[in-house]
């Protein structure tokens, strides 16, 4: 159940993005979180940790085609497609080392589980049981069969005083089915080549480049009590706002080159990036436990029982040096160009564009 409804919602959430259509996606099932929201929690960002990944390192990709920086005025438009490549290492999760409060693994010899970048295939069974009741069973999600997470981009291009150049990437807060998402990044991009006079009358141009972006998601969860008959404050609607919220930052520096030939710019840039997800649980959740005095046989839900959200649990998605060569060709006003980051997450990125000046 949680498989399915993680799954499917950052796999549209990816989808979106790319086509820009709204697309019909499960909510999350909350079932995850019936063992305890701290648990659950754990459980969910082990599980997405490499998409988060990912999208980070997409996100956080696909900034220049070029060291010149535009003239005075000039500027450039760009869409462009990062993918996020998920390494092998990143395909499987070991359940037991995630350090359950309230959960057991139900053999605890089968530990291994896919994450969302895994096989295709049912993960352990997890279950809790306390006094004999069954408070909550079911098995780690299966994965995607996906290692490449796409991360679509809109960017825009000016040209500044002092052979700068900023950089501004936005999307509106967009709904996406029963959720939202939005994007607000920028950066500078500032040349080194006009302090180097020989380079004047070469094809060669050197920059420096900093960028920033935040991309935001939320999706809805779905976790209602089983019933309500020991809820004295509580009604259906007061479980309605439940979400979890994705918060994905990253940041690079970069050392750009880059070489002029006609139609033809071949570029190289060195660099250090970092790109970090949080994740948020917002609304209240009713958490079942066992209460013998009120039922022997059955998970019991009551008021004292009613978790109000989850503070942050941060994913570091990578730091470290990266190295991007690509490569522009321009007709005219028109670009197309394509790249490949090498990191821990590398990127393959593509794109088409106008740029004056």
């Amino acid at each position: 159940m949680i498989s399915r409804g993680i799954k499917v919602a950052l796999i549209s959430l990816s989808i979106l993005l790319v086509v820009s259509v709204k697309t019909s996606y499960s909510q999350v099932d909350g079932e995850f979180l019936k063992g305890g929201v701290n648990d659950g929690m754990k459980l969910v960002g082990a599980y997405i940790s490499p998409f988060a990944k990912a999208f980070g390192a997409g996100f956080n990709s696909a900034w220049y085609n070029t060291a010149k920086t535009h003239q005075l005025g000039g500027f450039d438009i760009t869409l462009s497609v990062s993918a996020g490549l998920v390494p092998d290492a990143d395909r499987q999760y070991d359940l037991a080392s995630l350090g359950f409060e309230r959960l057991e693994l139900a053999d605890p010899s089968f530990s291994i589980a896919p994450t969302i970048a895994g096989e295709n295939e049912s993960g352990p069974a997890l279950q809790l049981i306390e006094q004999g009741v069954t408070i909550a069973e079911f098995n780690a999600p299966e994965g995607t069969g996906f290692g490449m997470v796409p991360a679509p981009m809109l960017q825009a291009g000016i040209g500044m005083p002092l052979g700068s150049e900023i950089k501004l990437r936005y999307i509106p807060n967009t709904p996406i089915a029963e959720g939202n998402v939005s994007l607000i990044g920028g950066g500078l991009m500032h040349s080194v080549s006009q302090y180097i006079k020989p380079l004047a009358v070469t094809p060669f141009n050197i920059s420096l480049f900093g960028g920033y972006s935040k991309l935001s998601a939320d999706l809805p969860v779905d976790l209602q009590p089983e019933n309500y008959d020991n809820m004295n404050s509580y009604t259906p609607a007061d479980f309605a706002d439940q979400f979890v919220s994705f918060d994905v930052t990253s940041w690079n520096v970069s050392l750009i080159g880059s070489v002029d030939i006609p139609l033809l710019t071949g570029f190289l840039g060195l660099g250090y990036g970092n790109a970090v997800t949080v994740l948020d649980l917002q609304g209240n959740i009713p958490v079942p436990h066992v209460d013998p005095s009120v039922s022997t046989t059955s998970p019991v839900y009551d008021d004292e029982h009613v978790v109000t959200g989850f503070d942050e649990l941060r994913i570091e998605d990578f730091s470290g040096l990266r190295v991007n060569v690509g490569g522009r060709l321009k007709l005219g006003v028109f670009t197309v160009q394509a790249a490949y980051s090498r990191a821990l997450y590398s990127v393959i990125s593509a794109g088409i564009g106008v740029s004056f000046r």
